[in-house]
C-alpha cells in the first residue's frame, strides 16, 4: 500500500490535532441528534469554564451519581427573603355550613 498524498494529509492533520490535545472520533446516534452532538463537541472543545460546567453536568447525568444533598436548602437560604420577617401564618377557618 503506497503512501498517497491524501493519507499523508490526514496523518498530518491528526498529528496537529493531537498536539492541541484534541482527537477525532466517530459516534453513532440518531440523525435527529446530529446538530446537538456537534454543538456539544464544539462547546467542549473550547475548554473554558463553561465547557467545564457542561462536562460536569453531563458526567453526573451519565454517571448516575445522585446530586449532592442540601441543594434546595442552600438555594432557599440564598433567597433575598431570608431576613424579611414575613408573617406566613394562615387564619384557620372552619368552612361553611352545607345542608345536605
Amino acid at each position: 500500500m503506497k503512501n498517497t498524498a491524501q493519507k499523508r494529509a490526514l496523518r498530518n492533520y491528526r498529528a496537529r490535532l493531537s498536539k492541541r490535545g484534541m482527537a477525532r472520533f466517530e459516534v453513532l446516534g440518531l440523525d435527529a441528534d446530529r446538530d446537538l452532538i456537534r454543538s456539544l463537541a464544539k462547546r467542549l472543545a473550547e475548554d473554558d469554564a463553561e465547557a467545564g460546567r457542561i462536562r460536569t453536568v453531563v458526567s453526573q447525568t451519565m454517571g448516575g451519581e445522585p446530586p449532592s444533598k442540601g441543594g434546595i436548602v442552600a438555594a432557599l437560604l440564598r433567597s433575598p427573603l431570608v431576613d424579611a420577617d414575613l408573617d406566613l401564618t394562615r387564619a384557620r377557618d372552619a368552612g361553611r355550613k352545607v345542608d345536605l
